[in-house]
Parts: structure tokens; sequence; C-alpha cells
């Protein structure tokens, strides 16, 4: 735990104190934040409170006394109910605004890991509640200078991957054929190559599968890929090594012929919402001005919605990325939730709109970097549709 860091971060937002809470491993972030065991047996509810000045402070049950020790700070006890209502009263006494990981209407549900009854419980003592979201971010979502680099490193790798899956769908389709789950498995054995890893094979959809935007590409059913087919790959792994950033992207082709004026038309809207969510980021940035994720949502939607097709877009235009692909910072998002969460620096995410359509659908996805005052694609950007 970096407490120096916490109270810095406390302060700059005028909260009172953090308040982290578990109850049988119900709060991961508490315990990455902590630098607690991830695995430690927990029966017996704790509360740890980090004030934004002076010393924290600990509340553990008797029969579990020592799960707070590597911690600093006074620590009380209780066995009953009653001792740990008129504990945890005391332990929060000197503070009227308490960050918990809560999220007001479980709006950020990756947030809203805090149970409703611990809550009202504390605003019965008169405590105002705030959502932890911005906190989470600062200490979960930035990324080190080491991790950027492996982001990158990675990006250069699947750059190179998903151009020879390319070339390699052309090949096979003019020397016999081909189909989804031979060019995910060729894409698999080049992360081996590459020594990345990931946590769920890339998708290979053509034509209905690609306006499918969660299509799981399979061996069983697997769709043939022919000349004249619209194909999707949406490709995403890290380096094999600690703290290892993901890179993620989707790019999309036609085989063998020229886009029809229908498959170019669609391409060409979601670029333009994609870049329109990428220059809202960038402005902000060049004019010093907040931003929270659900305003690059915002920009992405509404460049979909002057060009008709608001309905087919069905997503939100970007999640968070880190150590797992989908990271605990800001998402972009303002459909699925209001994600009021600010974009701050050293994140990193993906601005990913897309439209789908019973016979195709076009996703273009790039990763952006926000770092010392500015906003970068991080990769290789899809301009025109790729002529397979």
């Amino acid at each position: 735990m970096d407490l120096s860091a916490i109270q810095s971060a406390l302060q700059e937002r005028n909260i009172d104190a953090w308040l982290f809470y578990d109850h049988h491993y119900r709060d991961p972030i508490g315990y990455r934040i902590l630098g607690l065991p991830e695995h430690m047996h927990v029966t017996r509810r704790w509360y740890y409170v980090v004030p934004a000045k002076g010393e924290p402070r600990k509340l553990v049950h008797r029969i579990e006394a020592g799960h707070l020790d590597p911690l600093p700070g006074e620590k009380l006890m209780y066995s009953s109910w009653q001792e740990q209502h008129e504990n945890l009263k005391s332990l929060v006494a000197p503070y009227k605004t308490i960050a918990m990981q809560y999220s007001p209407n479980n709006s950020i549900p990756y947030i809203g890991l805090v149970d409703a009854g611990t809550v009202e419980l504390l605003r019965s003592f008169g405590k105002e509640i705030v959502s932890s979201g911005d906190l989470v971010s600062r200490f979960e979502a930035t990324l080190t200078p080491e991790q950027i680099e492996s982001h990158l490193a990675a990006g250069r790798a699947i750059d190179s991957i998903t151009e020879s899956a390319f070339k390699e769908i052309g090949r096979r389709v003019n020397n016999g054929g081909t189909n989804e789950y031979d060019i995910q498995k060729f894409i698999l054995e080049a992360y081996s190559r590459e020594n990345l890893i990931t946590d769920n094979p890339p998708i290979v959809g053509v034509n209905a599968n690609s306006g499918n935007p969660h299509y799981g590409t399979s061996k069983d059913g697997a769709s043939p890929i022919k000349k004249g087919d619209f194909v999707l790959l949406d490709i995403w792994a890290k380096q094999n090594k600690p703290n290892a950033v993901f890179y993620d992207i989707t790019w999309t082709g036609v085989v063998g012929t020229k886009p029809t004026g229908r498959q170019q038309e669609i391409f060409n809207i979601v670029r333009t919402a994609r870049d329109a969510g990428f220059a809202r980021v960038q402005t902000a940035m060049d004019t010093g001005t907040k931003i929270a994720g659900w305003q690059v949502d915002e920009a992405t939607r509404d460049s979909i919605k002057r060009a008709g097709y608001e309905k087919y877009f069905v997503h939100r235009t970007g999640h968070s990325i880190g150590v797992d692909i989908h990271a605990n910072g800001a998402n972009m998002d303002n459909l699925e939730t209001k994600d009021e969460r600010e974009i701050i620096p050293n994140t990193l995410f993906s601005v990913e709109p897309g439209l789908y359509f019973p016979e195709f659908g076009v996703r273009s996805e790039f990763d952006v970097l926000v770092r010392n005052g500015k906003a970068e694609v991080t990769g290789r950007i899809q301009k025109e549709l790729v002529l397979i």
C-alpha cells in the first residue's frame, strides 16, 4: 500500500477518507490496492479506513484478528454485531465524506462492490458515501513506463500479425480455401512465436458473423472464407511477462474483390465516428480540460446518429485496458452506463465503434494512451478496408 499516494489523491478530491471493507473476498480491488494477499481466508467482515490526513485504523473480528496486521494503524476488534456497529461508528467518526467501492444506482458495476446494507449502515451514522471510481482508476489503471513499453511492444507484434493474417487469408483462399477457425489458429500460433498470451482467442468473423459483436470463433461450425467475403479480425494479447499490458485492435477487409458500395459506406461511417471519439479526447488534452469516459462515447455516438445509423451501434465505444483486457479505469460509455470517471494521465483505453447488420458488421478499433498532456493512438490506424 502506498499510503502517501492514497492520502494525496484523497486531498486532491476533497474526500475525508477511503473506507475499504470486505467479506468473503467480495472486493478484489481493495486487496490489490492495500497489498493484501488475494487468497486470504476471510469468513468475517473487516474494515480499513485511510484518512486524507493522519493514521489509518482497522476493525477486524477476534477470530481473524491478524488479517490486517501487515497494514499500519490502530486495530479495533469485535465479536458481536452490536460491538461491530459500535466500533465501526467509532472508526469513521472523524470523517464526513467517505469513499467506498460504491457506484450510485450501480451505474458502474465494476466499482459497485459494497453491499447496499453496509452503505445504509454508514449513512445511519450520518456519513456521506461517495464513489471511489476515480480513486480506483488512479491506483488500478495508471500504467508505469515499463507497462507502457510492454503495451507498445505487444502492439508492434500484433500489428504485424494482423497484416500477416489478412495475407494468409488471401493465400489460402487462392490455394484451396480456409475457414474462420483455421485463421484463428494461425493467429494463435503467431502469438506463441512472439511470446504473447491472451485471456481468450481472437475473433475471426465472416459475413453475418462479423455482424455479431461478440461472435465466438470455434472449430465446430466455423464458416468458410471465400472470394467476395467480408472478414472482421478482433485481435488482443500481451507479452508473456509479469504486469504486461494488453494491446487490442479490430480491422475489417474484403476477400479478392473491391468492397460493395454498402460495405464502403458503413466502414466510412464507423471510421468517422472512431476518429471523432479520438478527436474529443485529443482536444480535451490539448486544452487541459477534464474529460470523462461518457463524453467520448457521446462524440462517437453523435457522429453515427448524424449518419442515421444509431440503432445499429449497440455497445459502448471502448473500455479501459491494462494488465487485464478490461481494466478498472474509465470506459468510453454513455450507453450501457454513464461512465463519469475521469480519463487520467497514464491510462489506456480502446475506441471501437461498430455497426452491425444481418449480412455483415464493421468495427474499427485502436488503443488510445493519455500521457504528458497528450492523447496518442498507440499503433497502426485502419484508414481503408483491407483488400485481401
